[in-house]
């Protein structure tokens, strides 16, 4: 984990996520990226955790989406 992570975290600036494993952001970010309400959250996730589009794809998100969120995306 990055010093920059671990000072949000330990700032409580992202309570929610301080135990949350790489996998389970991954399926997090799925989740909100299909509800309109969810996307910032979703965005947060991505960049806190630097995920990539291959990842996310092999999680089961649609090309259609990864691919609006390029300009996130590792």
């Amino acid at each position: 984990m990055g010093k920059a992570k671990k000072r949000s975290l330990h700032l409580g600036i992202n309570d929610r996520v301080a135990n949350l494993s790489r996998e389970e952001a991954i399926l997090e970010v799925i989740g909100n990226l299909r509800h309109k309400n969810g996307q910032n959250n979703a965005y947060s996730l991505i960049t806190l955790f630097g995920l990539s589009a291959e990842e996310l794809l092999e999680a089961g998100a649609s090309y259609e989406t990864v691919m609006s969120l390029q300009g996130l995306l590792q």
